[in-house]
């Protein structure tokens, strides 16, 4: 039995601790990517392909040579050979990182419009963009499938693996649907997206003969590394990646892109350090988006809204040369107790960069096109939406019976509409009025899956009471680093100021890539098992009543350490094994997710369609909350990304070439303060019993729902359903 160890400091798990990279960010003190010198540094420039499809027959660098300043410029001509990447291995995930399979600037086919055909380096910045616009560069053009919308019918089903399932089903909802004595049925569409976080892509990489240092704005340091060692064949130990601060993610740093294997590789080719910042329109160029998709939505009821039939399929897409495809339909399988499901994903390939994860991928527009119709079917019964959700709310998981794990939706909706004033809301489309503007309400359910990967931490205690918790896991703003510092003070009984959290360099112990919502929570367990084995330790140095330090002390001992697995190439084989086969067991025996009701009041001018979203709330079941005022500025920040999927965001690709043609935020629009409301946020913070310590995540379920809450709060302001997003003006005109 484990020695409790006194506790002298109130918990901090739970408050709204200050983050504690606060002070380095708001000095400008944080350095990024792009922000690291060197001595001799060089900048590099991509230029970029204008085909979508076809191969280089010349390429001229005469003119960006003759730029004074400029190194050299690199092409399929002079490019230092590559390593291909690894196919896909569920015991090393590793090999999901590279963004595309184009061995770049290795050959001479273009296998998307923007693909990089050469890289410019030179001693300034200024120096190689001139250059690079320069470059001249003839193709023999190859027929190209770009146009989504003309290949939908061309889709085949979607493969499952281990991480997602293509399809499901439960019954014959098809017949059942035929059936129903309420029925109702539509076709939604969603466009592509693009990621636009504050920091664009940027990497700095340094060579010191074999050796590689790479500073990079990365989602998952460990992914890079290794990927780096194999593409230039050198020993992983002789990597190093530095990303201590990372400007925003959302999925569009998760994979490795051209740029960063460029920079190494202009580096290595100049033996020189060499940064490459991307514009806004590179990283539209090379940089995969979110895929666009189509949806049917099908559903069968009994007058008194019981569902009988659930059906919904999808269509979306990935480029030819890689992508992954996403699990649209995945919250239909868990949302509502329907007799009878259908889900089924299908995927076209195109040629076009690569699709990758954006904030909750599949989830945010698939539950745009279900909780639209879930909307649309409570019209048609005249009942009240948040009556007809909670008729069909299931005790256990509906497509293969599991017991979930923690699931407080009722509650959360009882909470949000509470706070919200749904009681307000008369039902009638068209029926409320403030002055000449149309008022709704709209209501929709968040849904996001649970995960947890392997997480290898160091803690140390010392004897002056400070306690360092290394683990090389990803910050990109959402508070990681301080969220660990307070599940390591509160597991040992010392002050959160006496923490400090190491984090953002490989050569720190292995962490999994921040994304799925899955980083806090895989950190959490291994920290709280490294300080459980911390607290044994020191009962047996100690004599009941001893603090941490005190304990130190009186054995004479200056520091203890204690470590959670191992990253030794077998010991983190035998690692990812053990916790694969531990996950899949898991999964069979729960549904694990977090959840949440997202409230919305929109307005609308009738004359002119202008949309204004002007109040919001939303009360969220994620489990137990580590820090407040992280939480819900990420479940805040979810809803912000939501308003703009709703009413501004798309990419627009010309149907004909390929190229996108809104590559920048003069032309893809997001949310600006103007356009954000007030933003309510509760939480119910009751702990998942099979979570540690009960968190489950809440980076990716703020965005959920959201949509479709603003869809239908549009729907009860003017009567108009809109089923294709964005919801632009045009459209209610």
């Amino acid at each position: 039995m484990t020695q409790t160890l006194p506790r002298t400091h109130e918990p901090s798990v739970g408050k709204p601790v200050d983050r504690v990279d606060g002070t380095a960010k708001t000095t400008g003190a944080a350095r990024f990517a792009a922000e690291y010198p060197y001595p001799g540094l060089a900048h590099a420039a991509l230029v970029h392909a204008t085909v979508s499809r076809g191969r280089i027959t010349a390429i001229d660098t005469t003119e960006a040579a003759a730029i004074p300043g400029v190194i050299t410029v690199l092409t399929h001509h002079n490019a230092p050979a590559l390593k291909p990447p690894r196919r896909f291995n569920p015991l090393d995930l590793s090999t999901m990182a590279s963004g595309t399979s184009v061995s770049y600037l290795n050959t001479d086919e273009v296998h998307w419009d923007g693909q990089p055909v050469a890289v410019v380096v030179a001693e300034t910045l200024t120096a190689a963009r001139e250059a690079a616009a320069l470059v001249e560069v003839s193709y023999t053009t190859f027929a190209s499938t770009v146009d989504f919308k003309a290949e939908e019918p061309n889709a085949e089903p979607q493969k499952g693996n281990l991480l997602m399932s293509g399809s499901a089903k439960k019954g014959d909802a098809e017949a059942a649907l035929a059936k129903a004595p309420v029925r109702i049925e539509a076709r939604f569409t969603t466009p592509p997206h693009h990621h636009n976080a504050i920091e664009p892509h940027a990497t700095t990489a340094v060579w010191d003969g074999d050796r590689l240092t790479v500073h990079d704005g990365t989602q998952s340091i460990d992914w890079l590394r290794s990927h780096l060692a194999l593409r230039f064949d050198v020993p992983v130990e002789g990597v190093r990646v530095l990303a201590p601060f990372v400007g925003g993610g959302f999925g569009g740093k998760a994979n490795i892109w051209p740029g960063t294997i460029l920079t190494v590789m202009a580096a290595r080719a100049t033996g020189r350090p060499v940064r490459l910042l991307l514009t806004r329109e590179d990283v539209y160029r090379t940089v995969g988006g979110r895929t666009p998709s189509t949806q049917r939505v099908a559903l069968g009821a009994r007058t008194d809204g019981t569902l009988t039939a659930l059906v919904h399929t999808s269509v979306t897409r990935t480029g030819r040369v890689g992508g992954n495809p996403e699990q649209v339909t995945s919250q239909s399988k868990h949302l509502y107790d329907a007799e009878n499901i259908l889900v089924r994903q299908n995927v076209v390939e195109l040629d076009l960069i690569s699709n990758t994860a954006m904030r909750a991928p599949g989830d945010s527009i698939g539950t745009f096109a279900l909780e639209a119709s879930i909307d649309e079917l409570a019209y048609e019964l005249g009942m009240d939406p948040i009556e007809l959700r909670m008729r069909n709310e299931p005790e256990r998981n509906p497509i293969d019976g599991r017991r979930f794990a923690n699931r407080k939706l009722r509650e959360a909706y009882r909470l949000g509409a509470e706070r919200f004033g749904w009681a307000d809301r008369t039902p009638e489309p068209g029926s409320m009025r403030d002055g000449r503007w149309l008022v709704g309400m709209g209501v929709a359910t968040a849904f996001h899956p649970a995960w947890q990967f392997l997480a290898n931490v160091t803690v140390r205690l010392s004897v002056d009471g400070s306690v360092l918790v290394r683990c090389g896991f990803q910050e990109m703003g959402m508070g990681g680093a301080t969220a660990q510092a307070q599940i390591a003070a509160d597991a040992l009984g010392v002050p959160v100021e006496s923490v400090r959290v190491e984090y953002g360099d490989s050569s720190l112990p292995l962490s999994p890539a921040a994304g799925g919502s899955m980083q806090t929570a895989s950190v959490a367990s291994s920290v709280l098992t490294a300080c459980e084995k911390l607290r044994r330790k020191l009962a047996r140095l100690g004599r009941p009543g001893d603090d941490p330090a005190a304990a130190l002390a009186r054995a004479g001992v200056p520091s203890l350490e204690v470590s959670v697995g191992s990253d030794t190439r077998i010991g983190r084989l035998t690692g990812q094994v053990r916790f694969l086969s531990k996950l899949i067991r898991d999964q069979r025996r729960w549904m694990k997710a977090a959840s949440g009701a997202q409230f919305c009041e929109v307005r609308v001018d009738p004359d002119t369609g202008e949309t204004r979203v002007s109040r919001w709330t939303a009360a969220f079941d994620v489990g137990r909350v580590i820090n407040a005022k992280t939480a819900v500025s990420q479940l805040r920040g979810g809803i912000v990304m939501g308003i703009g999927m709703a009413l501004s965001e798309e990419t627009l690709v010309d149907p004909r070439t390929g190229r996108i043609m809104n590559p920048g935020l003069g032309e893809y629009h997001v949310p600006v303060h103007a356009d954000v409301p007030p933003i309510d946020v509760a939480y119910l913070d009751e702990p998942d019993p099979t979570m540690p310590l009960g968190l489950i995540g809440v980076g990716e379920v703020g965005i959920t729902g959201a949509a479709a809450a603003i869809a239908n709060a549009i729907h009860h302001a003017t009567g108009r359903r809109i089923r294709e997003l964005p919801i632009t003006l045009d459209k209610l005109l």
